[in-house]
């Protein structure tokens, strides 16, 4: 029923998610700690109602918000019927690998291994990536897949679904995710900071939708705040005559009106919050909880 997505960050596992869901619920980029919340994502079938839990990456906290992340991640652990811990297999274990394996040895809770990114390696090399994997702990499955192209994740469907222990169907069958709209339309203003900025620029940024109204014409009218750490970083995301900005908007409106399927009026603005990702206060404004 409950399935958790573990790994280091940039493993695939938000990318997994969406392409099993065959919808965009939790944002990607190239940049470490993307995810910074426990998002959740529903797949119901006809046989069985299967509710995964995207999670943070593990890795070693250098400020209070990602001490948060990690207690996220390992608190979802503890709350699911199997885990899917994520490794790449065009690359050996590492010593982030071998840390999240140990996380969840002492776990009861069946973990199917999942070699991601198959669509990158030769086939011959497929056999001793699965082998040197299998040496850091112990797994339930093995299932290698591209979460890219979709390759084999249907049997790692079959796989979960194996796995699961019988039981109710908690939600409701037309759901997908139990994030609010003024969630999702944060996050994707921040993946397209994520990926219109560099550096450390990208880290320091939390968004907040302060305003969502619908509008006649089927119009909804959102404003959001991109809050960040400097002034030189809000230079930055503003742009030489507010360019970079109008860009970041432009994208997350585009995918807001795919998404949601109406037309979007967007307003950004960006506001400086010194070291907010280093004082309690401000983590429980943006919504960054212990636990959630």
């Amino acid at each position: 029923m409950f399935i958790a997505l573990a790994g280091r960050t940039n493993v695939g596992k938000s990318t997994l998610m969406n392409r099993i869901l065959g919808k965009k619920v939790a944002i990607v980029s190239d940049k470490p700690q993307t995810t910074r919340n426990k998002i959740l994502g529903v797949l119901t079938r006809e046989d069985a109602q299967l509710v995964f839990l995207d999670t943070p990456g593990i890795h070693k906290p250098r400020h209070k918000l990602g001490e948060r992340l990690v207690k996220v991640a390992q608190g979802a652990f503890k709350e699911v019927d199997a885990i899917f811990l994520l490794v790449e297999a065009l690359e050996p274990p590492g010593p982030g690998d071998r840390y999240v394996a140990e996380q969840l040895a002492g776990l009861s809770t069946p973990v199917i291994l999942v070699l991601n990114k198959i669509d990158l390696i030769k086939r011959d090399d497929l056999l001793p990536a699965i082998e040197a994997y299998n040496a850091i702990g112990k797994f339930a499955e093995v299932v290698p897949v591209s979460a890219l192209t979709g390759e084999n994740t249907g049997r790692l469907v079959e796989v979960a679904a194996g796995c699961l222990p019988p039981g109710p169907r908690y939600y409701p069958d037309e759901m997908i995710t139990d994030r609010p709209e003024s969630f999702i339309m944060s996050e994707l203003i921040r993946e397209k900071v994520l990926l219109l900025t560099s550096q450390e620029v990208p880290h320091s940024v939390a968004v907040m939708v302060e305003e969502l109204v619908e509008r006649p014409n089927d119009v909804l009218a959102v404003r959001a705040v991109i809050y960040t750490e400097k002034e030189s970083q809000k230079g930055i995301l503003i742009g030489k005559g507010g360019q970079t900005l109008k860009k970041i908007g432009q994208l997350a409106r585009e995918e807001m009106e795919a998404l949601f399927g109406t037309k979007v009026f967007l307003e950004l603005w960006v506001k400086v919050k010194s070291d907010w990702r280093k004082k309690e206060a401000y983590l429980k404004n943006f919504g960054y909880r212990a636990k959630e």
